[in-house]
């Protein structure tokens, strides 16, 4: 796995948007998105692209779709700036700035810097898949929402040794609003989610925990509704908030 960057490396930012949140516990809330680049897993069904680039697209006006480039790698001071003008723009509109990836804590040293100055303009959501539970240490109280994989062998493709890094950041992220997501396809299995409740169970049984049904690249659901009922009823069975959300933002036509 990568470690985590350094403050004095610079954080490389894919884009910059505004956006409806279509995954987990804000899902429907307006967001400011701020993605950034790498990550340290390689998930099958990510569509996104982590390499780094000398420019960051940033929207000309937030919900436009209409980007331009900027040089990377984007300060402290112009972040905010962009986030304070956005604000202005449309007052009220923006629930909170969503830190998304990639894998973010892959700057978590960085990020503690930016953190605290941001979120007194806008509070702060991070979008994580939850295996890097030392990087989470360092900012974890600049935080007020967590969204957090758990990545399944069945879609990601990712090796089991996952599940205990997830009980340590679950662990790790209590102190903030915490929720818990796990992509499901035709191919997850009961045990996988035996698995997933057992470990929020070990770690705190009321934790939120969102089914989102896989979405194929050319944007159709790559599992049954029979399935996901099915798997819905077994993870309600053994936790008392489970909800089925799929990717809201995919079915708008949306960033």
């Amino acid at each position: 796995m990568h470690q985590p960057a350094t403050m004095s490396d610079p954080i490389y930012i894919s884009e910059i948007f505004s956006s409806i949140q279509g995954e987990g516990l804000l899902a429907g809330r307006r967001q400011i998105f701020v993605r950034l680049m790498e990550c340290n897993l390689d998930c099958i069904y990510c569509d996104t692209k982590h390499d780094k680039t000398d420019f960051c697209s940033v929207e000309t006006k937030p919900g436009s779709g209409i980007f331009t480039n900027l040089k990377q790698p984007l300060s402290l001071h112009k972040i905010s700036e962009i986030i304070k003008d956005w604000q202005v723009q449309l007052p009220g509109s923006h629930h909170s700035v969503s830190f998304t990836g990639g894998e973010p804590l892959l700057y978590s040293e960085a990020l503690g810097e930016w953190f605290p100055v941001i979120r007194k303009i806008i509070p702060i959501h991070l979008e994580t898949n939850g295996t890097m539970h030392v990087a989470l240490q360092g900012v974890k109280k600049h935080l007020d929402y967590v969204s957090m994989d758990m990545k399944l062998p069945s879609t990601a493709g990712c090796t089991e040794h996952l599940w205990d890094l997830h009980e340590l950041f679950m662990r790790e992220a209590l102190c903030s609003t915490l929720s818990v997501k796990v992509v499901i396809g035709d191919s997850t299995p009961d045990k996988e989610i035996l698995r997933v409740c057992k470990v929020i169970s070990d770690v705190d049984a009321s934790l939120p925990l969102f089914l989102q049904p896989l979405t194929l690249r050319d944007g159709s659901i790559g599992v049954s509704a029979g399935h996901i009922f099915h798997l819905q009823e077994l993870a309600s069975s053994l936790l008392p908030d489970v909800r089925v959300i799929p990717q809201m933002h995919r079915i708008l036509g949306a960033l």
